[in-house]
């Protein structure tokens, strides 16, 4: 393990944990955005080009933003009232544990884990990724992006039916 791998894991979990603990809405969702953007440097360092590329753009570019913009157009920047954790928080330690556990078992006990892959045989690249993209799976990304983007269409329709002030009559 190297020295920038740590140290990008540490900010990346510290900010996971700030994400969590923090009372201002707006910075949980900026320490959200530090988290996926180590989570992407740290894709990078493994080596996974497409998949910390894609990080990058989906979760800090789109998600982080649409997050932040979302809390600064609807909620006041106030802090919450409510208490930062439950009272029931153990039984929620005891679950995480539990379900770690069993995931942990089941990754370490598939035959993906005991059998040695030849790395050489396949690398994926980005130009590979986007080859395959644009000519095997071009109808189902063509797809992808009608669907998304209905999707965005119907998100903005409802926002706008919400926005409406309601009529006189009490009709809308």
């Amino acid at each position: 393990m190297t020295l920038s791998f740590a140290i990008i894991g540490a900010v990346t979990i510290a900010s996971a944990i700030a994400a969590m603990t923090l009372r201002h809405l707006v910075h949980c969702a900026l320490s959200l955005a530090i988290t996926f953007a180590g989570l992407a440097a740290l894709y990078l360092q493994l080596q996974a080009q497409f998949v910390g590329f894609a990080q990058l753009l989906v979760y800090v570019g789109a998600v982080a933003i649409l997050i932040v913009f979302a809390i600064l157009l609807t909620r006041g920047s106030g802090p919450e009232t409510q208490p930062i954790y439950s009272s029931r928080w153990l039984a929620g330690v005891v679950v995480a544990v539990i379900v770690m556990a069993v995931l942990g078992g089941t990754i370490l006990s598939s035959k993906t884990v005991s059998a040695h892959v030849e790395a050489a045989a396949f690398e994926p690249s980005v130009r590979r990724i986007g080859d395959q993209l644009m000519t095997r799976y071009v109808l189902p990304l063509e797809v992808l992006g009608l669907l998304l983007t209905a999707a965005t269409i119907g998100a903005v329709i409802l926002a706008i039916q919400e926005n409406r002030p309601a009529k006189p009559g009490g009709h809308q």
